[in-house]
């Protein structure tokens, strides 16, 4: 059995941190299906808990590297905590969390030590942090909870840590417990807030770490403690891009790289030498500032060679690679002028992807996480990059992403696309012509005239406004809403299409997903042809899991 700390904390230190760290994210581990299922949509993607978990990964691995001293002020542990969330943040729920640890962070480190007051106060500049993150923020959600729970802390005005800890926990959990009166939506589903319920979780880990509950001490983590084991990259910093259009090299190098810029300089030039897919990112501060390193190579030696060569690589990590596909030539030159311009899009699927990059786009497997995307944008090797979601989910992360890649001097706008249908009528008017501030206008514009659609399998149970779902329906939705239900792809897809064409349209974009029947192509070109002879129609095999079908409308 490990070693275990049962101190009552007066002030909160460095080690109460790392064991909040460690304990939250065994919590939302532990609970990790449960929250899933928190999802009130009947579309594939409740991942809520599944996103806070990678997120908070990415916070204990940031702080498993050593400080150079050895030690730690309690602003720097949290700050560092709080950069790892960051880059590891996947999803809207992901990112209002790390900004939570930021706000919490930056109160921290103003600071001498760390009591119930100061608490309370980190609670209430995270608590505007968190709301400054969403641009349309929403009552009934996590932001309620980290509301109430900074509300609860100050309520009692008092300077015992573990007293006002406790004050705000109860405060988040009744919070939680009125979020399905404050959204219908979760009334009806008869649900709590997902996201409102993993910072509960992680409110009562605090608790746990501070007022001497048995919690293991730092570095006596226990399998499924939330210690990770094996030494692996941090979730959300592998420096990944979408590896649907493949590589010609046989493997997969990534590490971490501790080095002066100018060692990662030569370093690129010998990697680019070596194999494709190249990615070098910074992922924090540091002295020498560490890097984040991903290339396709056949010479596995050489590549990590090449890092003992420029520093000190560290959690390094090769994975083989089943395809061997080329990679369009369509890519951004490596080192591009002053002007050039970027794209990066988030989409997934082997033809999706091959056809979004044929646009001059980097693509991004769906559900990125913020590091995932600067990795995307330091591919570009653009000063100005545009920045395409294709997901109400994602667009937290990128905006995320486009805040971080500022401060590295990259211009990067985000265009709010919901669809990859819209993505691609964004992509397609593009005009290097035109002033960047114009091109995105445009491209906005472009994408917020292509009505979408799409056809999956429902998840779950729920009433959507077409009627009661159950597991395993057919659903058409259009612009994220469920119109049709029915059990025949051939039928709800004739449907979804007749629906979007019905409201008018010159254009229409089908998109096949990777379980699309073969025959499934024909027949929706036979029948658009038939009944709506005057639309021009463009059909592609995308390969996209989860969605039988996208539809784009223009």
């Amino acid at each position: 059995m490990g070693e275990y700390d049962f101190r009552v904390l007066d002030t909160l230190d460095d080690a109460a941190v790392r064991r909040w760290c460690g304990g939250g994210l065994a919590a939302l581990r532990a609970h990790q299906h449960e929250i899933d299922e928190l999802n009130v949509y009947p579309v594939p993607d409740g991942d809520t808990g599944t996103n806070l978990v990678l997120t908070l990964t990415s916070a204990q691995q940031a702080l498993e590297e050593p400080e150079p001293d050895g030690r730690a002020a309690v602003g720097d542990t949290m700050r560092r905590m709080a950069r790892g969330a960051l880059l590891g943040a996947r999803g809207n729920s992901g990112v209002i969390v790390s900004q939570i640890l930021r706000g919490m962070a930056d109160t921290f480190a103003t600071v001498v030590a760390v009591r119930g007051a100061e608490l309370a106060r980190a609670l209430r500049t995270a608590t505007d942090a968190a709301y400054a993150a969403v641009a349309r923020p929403v009552e009934g959600t996590v932001l309620s909870v980290v509301a109430a729970a900074a509300d609860g802390a100050g309520r009692i005005a008092s300077d015992d840590l573990v007293a006002t800890a406790r004050a705000a926990a109860r405060a988040a959990a009744e919070a939680l417990a009125r979020t399905p009166q404050q959204l219908p939506v979760l009334a009806r589903a008869g649900v709590v807030d997902a996201g409102g319920r993993g910072l509960v979780l992680l409110l009562e880990a605090l608790v746990d770490a501070l007022d001497g509950l048995a919690v293991p001490a730092e570095g006596h983590g226990s399998p499924g403690d939330g210690s990770p084991a094996n030494g692996s990259p941090p979730a959300g910093l592998d420096g990944g891009v979408a590896h649907e259009g493949g590589s010609a090299f046989g493997y997969e190098v990534q590490y971490l790289l501790d080095a002066e810029p100018a060692a990662v300089a030569r370093l690129r030039a010998t990697l680019g030498e070596l194999g494709d897919s190249l990615v070098v990112v910074g992922t924090g501060d540091g002295s020498p500032p560490t890097w984040n390193v991903h290339v396709h190579v056949d010479d596995i030696g050489a590549a990590i060679e090449a890092g003992v060569v420029a520093g000190r690589p560290h959690r390094i990590t090769v994975t083989a690679l089943e395809e061997r596909v080329p990679v369009p030539e369509a890519l951004p030159p490596a080192v591009p002028d002053p002007e050039a311009r970027g794209a990066v899009v988030v989409a997934a699927g082997h033809g999706l992807t091959a056809l979004l990059a044929a646009e001059g786009a980097i693509v991004v497997g769906r559900n990125p996480s913020t590091a995932e995307m600067l990795a995307a944008i330091d591919q570009t090797g653009a000063p100005r990059v545009v920045l395409l979601p294709n997901d109400a989910n994602t667009q937290a992360v990128a905006d995320a992403a486009a805040r971080e890649a500022a401060t590295t001097g990259v211009r990067v706008s985000v265009v709010p696309t919901r669809s990859p249908v819209q993505a691609l009528a964004a992509l397609a008017v593009r005009d290097p012509q035109r002033r960047f501030a114009d091109d995105v206008i445009a491209m906005a514009e472009a994408a917020g005239a292509c009505r979408y659609g799409e056809v999956c399998t429902a998840g779950r149970e729920a009433f959507t406004v077409a009627g009661r779902c159950r597991p395993g329906d057919l659903l058409g939705l259009v612009d994220g809403e469920v119109h049709i239900i029915g059990d025949d792809l051939e039928t709800v897809s004739k449907q979804l299409i007749d629906r979007m064409l019905g409201g008018g349209g010159e254009m229409v974009t089908l998109v096949l997903g990777a379980d699309a029947p073969a025959d499934l192509d024909p027949t929706l070109r036979s029948h658009v042809g038939h009944t709506w002879p005057f639309v021009e129609v463009h059909l592609y095999t995308g390969g996209q899991p989860r969605y039988h079908l996208l539809v784009g409308v223009e």
